[in-house]
């Protein structure tokens, strides 16, 4: 995209992100560091202010590390509790809570208010596109990009194309992306897709294997980073996602697979209700400072 295509795109999109959590935060901070306007929804107006204070902090540490463009006019955040306030957006970006009810109530009230063609793009990490796109008014609309987090510092996008996904919503998604300075892999959908498919069983076992007194969380960390290269092990990763979104996203492998292995183990669980869930709370497996 040149980058005559890029400022038209500035100039033309209005992105609705819907949710104020940190990957809600993170996306807007990804969209108004390359100039693109957003309006951010939650019905929480606690959060709506923390994310406020949130985004620009975001945009300013992408810059600082030349992973965001230092020298784009950034758009002022729109922040409402209002869902009528996406009427006129371009695209539609879900970043709610993992839960199959909540994400499904959502898109289906957003794709009876944007015009018809406006893209619907769910940010779940495993539950499948077209379950999703059953809820809305024109599934034709609706598609996935799994942004890994912080989604303004990592390039790569899982785009997820449903079997219903038009060619339209998807090209208008990739173009969107593409404006982000962001890499596209398409993929095709069903549980977990491909990153979580296989993230989150890792994970698991990892944390099972603590539990079991076979290693320490740090010694698992080690081996994968020592041993297979990895930058960050599976249970600091974990800690990144938070633990709370971990076991959400087992529970939906768990209950459309039927497997087992994507069973919650009872030491995720156990953290999980003594509300430790890794970095946005300061604990998880690892402490953090606050």
């Amino acid at each position: 995209m040149s980058e005559e295509d890029v400022t038209e795109r500035q100039q033309t999109d209005l992105l609705a992100v819907l949710g104020a959590g940190v990957m809600g935060v993170g996306i807007s901070a990804l969209a108004l560091g390359h100039g693109i306007p957003v309006v951010l929804v939650d019905v929480d107006a606690t959060a709506l202010e923390r994310a406020a204070e949130a985004v620009p902090l975001r945009i300013r540490q992408g810059q600082l590390l030349g992973k965001l463009p230092r020298g784009t006019t950034v758009p002022r955040l729109v922040t409402t509790t209002s869902l009528d306030e996406v009427r006129e957006a371009t695209v539609v970006v879900e970043a709610v809570v993992e839960l199959p009810a909540v994400k499904a109530k959502v898109l289906g009230e957003v794709s009876e208010l944007v015009a018809p063609g406006t893209p619907v793009v769910t940010n779940t990490s495993g539950i499948p596109v077209d379950e999703l796109a059953g809820h809305t008014a024109r599934p034709a609309d609706v598609l996935g990009a799994h942004f890994m987090n912080p989604p303004y510092l990592i390039r790569t996008v899982e785009v997820i194309r449903g079997p219903r996904t038009s060619e339209a919503a998807l090209g208008r998604v990739l173009e969107l992306l593409t404006a982000f300075d962001r890499e596209s892999i398409v993929v095709g959908d069903g549980p977990g897709f491909v990153i979580n498919r296989i993230l989150q069983r890792m994970i698991n076992e990892s944390a099972r294997i603590v539990q079991e007194g076979i290693a320490s969380h740090e010694d698992v960390d080690s081996l994968f980073q020592g041993c297979l290269g990895h930058t960050t092990g599976p249970l600091a990763t974990a800690d990144l996602i938070g633990l709370d979104n971990v076991v959400d996203s087992l529970r939906v492998l768990h209950e459309r697979t039927g497997d087992a292995g994507y069973a919650p183990c009872a030491l995720l669980l156990s953290k999980v209700a003594a509300g430790d869930f890794g970095r946005k709370t300061g604990r998880g497996f690892y402490a953090y400072a606050p």
